[in-house]
């Protein structure tokens, strides 16, 4: 049988990691230019095609895909005379493999489904290390046959791959996921900067922190750092204000109110607007300890 045909969209560091492995597993694959050549050209010196546009993309494609950073750059791709819809096959599969704003993903998915295709949300988790080797956790929502039929695909790139239900519910639960982590790794943050401010030693800190039910992955993320200047989780602090951003806007859209994502939003926006917006989540130790410190 032969394989999909792929138009991939968003070739960053998760994108291009992506498209390197199914290159690798033999997929023929269209790719478009965005903010930098060097990804698309390592691509295309492995077999891929170059597009001029989304809309070419899509027309060569039975399956689209975009990994794009905000809802508002997916949108960009998807509308407009150039745009995916403009290109879409009857019975192609478009996916949204970013962290998007659930209302935005369920507008697209409406105006997809009118052109005869399906649109799926399947955010992603790990690093583009484990893309290259087909290793990610993907989080899929959307029509159960459309997710039956990429399914082979999904399972090339991710070892977790999951259906989470209707449309919208990949990116609603990957907000929730990214709100609640980013908001403990602020909180440790704080923890070692207050540790800082009373002079009691980072490690002494931790020790008792983690002996109890406190412990976990993104303690120890923030641990590694504050103690042995180890980056173990490369996620940029504007991109964390992002998905906290986006999971209040998502609560605001479904008239709830959340209190616990204030602070968490209030710190990180504080952080890339002193300029630190490019540095890593863990190294929020090093900002508040700084703030903390001042009289």
């Amino acid at each position: 049988m032969s394989k999909e045909r792929i138009g991939f969209i968003g070739l960053g560091l998760m994108g291009s990691a992506m498209v390197e492995r199914l290159q690798a597993l033999g997929y023929d694959v269209t790719v478009i230019a965005n903010r930098s050549r060097a990804n698309v050209d390592a691509a295309l010196a492995r077999g891929a095609t170059e597009a001029a546009s989304a809309r070419d993309v899509a027309a060569a494609s039975d399956i689209v895909m975009l990994c794009m950073d905000t809802s508002d750059n997916v949108e960009s791709r998807i509308y407009g005379d150039q745009g995916v819809l403009d290109g879409l096959r009857a019975n192609a599969v478009v996916i949204d493999f970013g962290t998007s704003l659930p209302g935005s993903t369920k507008r697209i998915g409406a105006d997809v489904a009118a052109k005869g295709a399906a649109y799926l949300d399947a955010p992603l988790g790990r690093t583009p290390a484990h893309a290259k080797d087909g290793l990610l956790n993907i989080m899929c929502a959307g029509d159960k046959d459309a997710y039956d039929r990429v399914k082979p695909v999904l399972d090339d790139l991710g070892e977790n791959v999951f259906h989470l239900g209707p449309l919208g519910s990949g990116h609603t639960i990957k907000l929730i996921n990214n709100f609640f982590a980013m908001t403990t790794a602020c909180a440790m943050a704080e923890a070692f900067a207050m540790a800082d401010a009373a002079g009691i030693s980072r490690d002494k800190l931790y020790g008792v922190m983690s002996a109890g039910p406190l412990h976990s992955g993104m303690m120890d993320f923030v641990r590694n750092y504050a103690e042995e200047g180890q980056i173990d989780l490369a996620f940029s602090m504007s991109n964390a204000a992002k998905d906290v951003g986006y999971y209040r806007a998502m609560a605001q859209e479904l008239g709830a109110q959340s209190r616990m994502s204030d602070c968490a939003e209030g710190t990180l926006k504080e952080a890339v607007e002193d300029g630190w917006g490019a540095r890593m989540v863990p190294e929020m130790v090093d900002f508040l300890s700084e703030r903390i410190a001042r009289k």
